[in-house]
């Protein structure tokens, strides 16, 4: 069974992806989640200059997987993606000589606990409140030669400081991806949509004829409001968050089936996936890549779990490559 996806020429051993914000605070917590099995990770969303985000409390936990979030992106600003992306590196360059050593090495011991080398491209996501300064961290980050960058321009949680985002507004996600992607020059470049517009493969195809290279679908969900009927107060510092977890995953699904009809580049699906079936259904739908976001909280043993049902369900359905399952659902509709 080949699970390796043909996903904008780069080399995944398999479709699923750590989503930005979640576990890929540090350069160790990335390369974590590779060795745990995850095919690619994303780091969370980086600023040009530092952003604090909200003040606690900012995660909620709702029960059966799903969440309710306004963390507002906090981060240390370029220098500190500077050093989360060196230490990742690093991590794989030890981990694949000290697993190549292992190898040469013919003692049974030595053989026996062989560690697995890393090998998972990073995918870099950026914020920022502005076009100019999206253009501005996507420089800084192009400096830092990611696989892919993300263009986040769909958290629902960061309304207060800067109004709807630009994933809301057709013409301004077009405009922010046209900037963008002149700056991406080689590298990638995936524009990451918000489920709360009227129609999200509208704005799919629009980034996609400003030069987007793939789409990631969807961001959280809302934002929503959780009160604590004790005190009569949000619980939530900020009041409003993101809604994720397994309850929004038929909403991912709807979308990346819309995207898919509407655009010829890779999809890059999440929302709500915390099991091979729940990949499989939005590989169906669309999606090349899978995100795993909130399941992740639970451990990353979550991807090598993922990936073997996977396995296990194609190999019962006959089904020698991954690339099989994209959009096989539109075949048959």
């Amino acid at each position: 069974m080949n699970l390796a996806p043909d996903f904008l020429n780069l080399d995944l051993k398999n479709p699923l992806v750590l989503a930005s914000g979640i576990l890929g605070v540090t350069g160790a917590n990335l390369a974590a989640v590779a060795q745990a099995g995850a095919g690619a990770v994303t780091t969370k969303s980086i600023w040009l200059k530092r952003h604090a985000g909200h003040p606690n409390p900012t995660v909620l936990y709702l029960g059966n997987g799903n969440m309710i979030n306004a963390v507002g992106l906090p981060h240390g600003g370029i220098e500190e993606a500077r050093i989360e992306i060196e230490s990742y590196r690093k991590i794989i360059k030890n981990s694949s000589s000290t697993s190549s050593a292992k190898r040469n090495d013919r003692t049974s011991e030595a053989i026996e606990h062989s560690p697995q080398a890393i090998d998972a491209p990073l995918f870099a996501s950026i914020a920022g409140s502005t076009i100019e300064e999206y253009i501005a961290t996507a420089k800084a980050v192009f400096e830092l030669k990611p696989d892919l960058i993300e263009l986040n321009i769909s958290c629902p949680n960061v309304e207060d400081e800067f109004g709807k985002p630009f994933a809301c507004d057709r013409g301004q996600a077009e405009k922010a991806t046209s900037a963008v992607k002149k700056v991406c020059e080689n590298i990638p470049l995936a524009v990451k949509l918000s489920p709360n517009v009227e129609n999200i493969a509208v704005i799919a195809k629009s980034v996609e004829s400003a030069g987007a290279d793939a789409i990631t679908a969807i961001n959280t969900i809302g934002p929503g409001l959780v009160i604590d009927i004790e005190t009569a107060q949000p619980i939530l510092a900020n009041k409003f968050g993101g809604l994720s977890g397994p309850a929004i995953r038929p909403i991912a699904v709807k979308a990346v089936f819309e995207i898919y009809q509407a655009v010829k580049i890779p999809i890059i699906g999440m929302g709500g996936i915390s099991s091979g079936r729940d990949a499989i259904e939005i590989m169906q739908a669309g999606a090349t890549l899978v995100g795993i976001g909130s399941a992740a909280w639970e451990g990353v043993g979550i991807f090598s779990e993922i990936s073997q049902e996977i396995e296990k369900w194609c190999e019962s359905h006959n089904i020698k490559n991954i690339s099989d399952l994209i959009g096989s659902a539109h075949k048959k509709s």
